[in-house]
Parts: structure tokens; sequence; C-alpha cells
């Protein structure tokens, strides 16, 4: 993520479409997020997640199983509320002439 960040700070944009990303593992999930919200066009790593849980005792499994279900479902439910507030102010941010992205 620190690297994301740096590219993005240094290219002047948070969207890094057409650029390559190298790690020693594959992406957890709050990793990927940032790759995927960054626009980041192709990942390499070295390692899998098999991999890091063997021998780094690294366990994201139960997080993938997680987000694979619906977001009221999941072990600490998330549910939806205020929704149609929230989206007038989602609304009127999009009408901003100088909204900034992130």
């Amino acid at each position: 993520m620190g690297a994301i960040r740096d590219a993005a700070k240094n290219l002047g944009t948070p969207h890094l479409r057409g650029t390559v990303l190298y790690t020693s593992s594959e992406p957890c999930p709050m990793c990927m997020g940032a790759i995927y919200w960054a626009r980041i066009s192709k990942v390499y790593y070295a390692t899998t997640v098999a991999d890091v849980k063997q021998y780094g005792n690294f366990d994201d499994e139960d997080h993938y199983a997680e987000l694979a279900k619906e977001p009221h479902d999941r072990d600490i439910p998330a549910l939806c509320f205020m929704r149609e507030q929230a989206v007038a102010v989602w609304k009127e941010f999009h009408m901003l002439p100088d909204r900034c992205h992130y």
C-alpha cells in the first residue's frame, strides 16, 4: 500500500492505469482493495496465499470467505441504513465542480 501511495503521489493522480505492481506475496484483501481503487493494470506476485499460510503463519482464508458472503450475512454484519439521506449527499457531492476523487 505504501508503494501505491508513493506512485500516486509521484504521478500526481490516484489512478494508476497502465501500471504494474510486483509484490512478494499474493495480495491480501486489504491490499487488493487498494490495488482496485488505484486501478493498477496488473499484479505479479511471488508466493501464494497457501504459501504464506504455511510458512509465514498468515491466514487470510476466513477473510476471503467472509467477503464472498452478502454483507448482512457476514460474521460482522454490515447493514444498510439511511440510504436515501446518504444518496442525497452523494448527489450534492457529484455536482461540485472541484470535487476530489480521493
